[in-house]
């Protein structure tokens, strides 16, 4: 994907690339879907991947699954009796999803749900190592309630795209999705429950640990 930062561009160009079925999703993300641009990409993908491998999360929780782009990176640091579970809203991208899933093999390790993550979550009997909030961001101060919950202390929370597009920091009133994004990082940064770091990376990457 172009990027018009050369020091980003730098930074890609000297970062480990992806096992090659990232690149085979990719292209079939952008040929049958909409919206190719919600995927990760291999920047972030590789560092989702590394923090999976440095953690080594029994239980992953994702939310927000797309065209499993992100979920393929995170699964990475499963053990082999680790859990990644992973809820799309749009069950039309359940092929794609099962069809890469497969390739990489993590069929008896990512666990596909489709429908209102709201309903989903509470049924999970999980104590979750790793958790990504990636779906529709009207929808994350919800989701991070209901994930921290399931989360472990000294887990760790990521939420993508907390920028957006850089209509968070520059103060714009008129994106609704701003203003929800703002707030959600003025309430995470002032929760005692965690403390967090805000990363200028791609979109934002909000990474969270509960205390």
């Amino acid at each position: 994907m172009a990027h018009a930062d050369p020091t980003f561009d730098y930074c890609l160009a000297h970062t480990s690339p992806l096992d090659p079925v990232f690149h085979h999703l990719e292209r079939e993300t952008q040929l049958r879907t909409l919206a190719p641009q919600m995927m990760s990409g291999a920047y972030q993908g590789q560092l989702l991947r590394f923090i999976s491998l440095m953690l080594r999360p029994q239980r992953i929780l994702e939310i927000g699954t797309f065209t499993g782009y992100s979920a393929l990176c995170l699964a990475a640091g499963l053990p082999p009796n680790g859990k990644l579970h992973t809820i799309e809203a749009n069950d039309e991208l359940g092929y794609i999803i099962r069809k890469h899933v497969a390739m990489a093999g993590y069929q008896d390790q990512v666990v596909l749900h489709f429908g209102d993550a709201a309903k989903i979550v509470p049924t999970l009997e999980e104590v979750f190592d790793l958790v990504f909030l990636d779906a529709g961001k009207l929808d994350y101060p919800e989701h991070y309630e209901l994930a921290l919950g399931k989360m472990r202390p000294g887990g760790i929370l990521l939420a993508d795209n907390v920028l957006w597009d850089g209509k968070v920091a520059s103060g714009n009133e008129k994106d609704e999705t701003a203003r929800l994004l703002r707030s959600f990082n003025q309430f995470v940064h002032q929760d005692e429950r965690v403390e967090n770091l805000l990363l200028p990376l791609r979109d934002g990457l909000m990474m969270v640990r509960k205390k």
